[in-house]
């Protein structure tokens, strides 16, 4: 069945990364080639992922999102909070008069109650509560009519929802406070007993205490505020499942299953765990997973520094970050605008939690330098070009772009 295609506005696309991505489309249709692409501007080549950039969650939600603008002149028009986690995409909504109900805390911005049935609300990317859904019914306004909610995290709240009609409590993998999770959670917990868990130190934790190896009490300490009411991990954790935020870390959650898996064989035998413990290994997001993938491919490049383009907000970029940063210097730039010259780059360290600055970031001495470039699934391709053109300009005689992107263009008018 052919990818169903979406309307993109034309300042979002690319002019070079996009014939690098079409051009590897023809060289690997399967994707099987996971190995970066590289662009050799002489004294700088630049190494691009097999896989980065808007995946079809965001590329949905993004066509819903400006085609109910273009669509609704006059009229008032809300997002329920950042439809994705990409600045330069919010701003742009913002300045076509769209407004933002809520902050990406769950906090008001505009008062819930000024809403009237005449009124558009757009559903985000990551979803929404059912809490949520019922207040905008009870204005009137039909939730489901301009919601752009990702299939694949549908596609998880669905798989919970069966597991929960057979008795399954669900165990969560993602960050709590994100929209994405509340709105798991809030699904989830319409029909099953829930609990988030972090990371993999929580899954221990988690798993110790369903196998009293730790006190009982420990749950209230740990999970007790991000779990259904009443949550038992004696009684609940008897039969269950583990779904996650579609943007963790995948290798992650395969390893949070894995753990709370092993802790199940200890508590009920390795030949009855099938009985108690769900494989949910399905859900995992599969364009969540292929960036991963890339991204490891392309740490294992070796590459001499690494810039990721996205969000500051973005937990899928944030992730990437992670796997590059074991390899090389990584930075996390929202745009080309975070640096002027090779002697400072404003960068997101996720660890502290803040914008910092870091001097010499751009080895210039170290020719040809090798720097890794990719960006978070809710990012334009347009502003990685925006970076790579600027770091090219600190580099006067690198070749021209027009002929170090021609190849690429060539492959595809020959096969076209």
């Amino acid at each position: 069945m052919a990818r169903k295609t979406f309307d993109i506005p034309e300042m979002y696309l690319s002019p070079i990364i996009r014939n690098v991505k079409e051009a590897k489309k023809i060289t690997d249709p399967r994707k099987k080639d996971l190995s970066p692409t590289e662009l050799d501007f002489g004294p700088v080549t630049f190494l691009i992922p097999r896989h980065f950039g808007f995946c079809y969650g965001v590329e949905n939600a993004i066509d819903i999102a400006y085609r109910t603008v273009e669509e609704n002149p006059g009229k008032r028009i809300f997002l329920l909070s950042e439809m994705i986690h990409n600045p330069t995409v919010n701003e742009d909504l913002i300045k076509r008069g769209v407004k933002f109900l809520y902050e990406t805390d769950g906090s008001e911005r505009i008062p819930f109650d000024s809403l009237t049935s005449d009124d558009i609300v757009i559903v985000p990317a990551f979803g929404t509560t059912l809490e949520i859904e019922e207040k905008l019914k009870a204005k009137g306004i039909n939730p489901y009519q301009y919601n752009t909610t990702c299939p694949f995290v549908e596609k998880v709240w669905n798989r919970g929802n069966q597991l929960g009609k057979k008795g399954y409590s669900l165990v969560v993998h993602g960050k709590f406070a994100h929209e994405e999770t509340r709105a798991t959670f809030s699904h989830s917990a319409n029909h099953s007993s829930v609990v988030v868990v972090l990371n993999t130190e929580e899954a221990h934790i988690l798993a110790d205490i369903m196998t009293g190896k730790r006190p009982l009490e420990d749950f209230d300490t740990f999970f007790g505020h991000k779990s259904t009411e009443g949550f038992n991990p004696l009684k609940d954790l008897e039969q269950f499942g583990v779904i996650n935020q579609t943007t963790m870390l995948a290798t992650e959650t395969e390893e949070v299953m894995k753990i709370l898996k092993q802790a199940a064989s200890e508590k009920f035998g390795d030949e009855e765990v099938q009985n108690h413990f769900a494989d949910t290994s399905d859900t995992l997001c599969y364009a969540t997973n292929e960036n991963q993938s890339a991204t490891y491919a392309l740490s294992d490049a070796k590459p001499d520094l690494a810039i990721i383009v996205g969000g500051y907000n973005s937990s899928n970029t944030m992730h990437l970050v992670e796997i590059l940063e074991h390899q090389c210097p990584s930075y996390h730039v929202r745009d080309a605008g975070e640096f002027d010259s090779p002697e400072k780059i404003q960068h997101f360290n996720q660890w502290k939690k803040e914008v910092v600055e870091t001097n010499n970031w751009l080895p210039l001495e170290n020719k040809p330098l090798r720097i890794a470039l990719t960006s978070g699934a809710s990012c334009p391709d347009v502003l990685v070009d925006e970076v790579l053109l600027k770091i090219l300009s600190f580099f006067p005689d690198s070749k021209e772009v027009e002929r170090v992107i021609d190849p690429f263009k060539q492959l595809q008018e020959d096969d076209g």
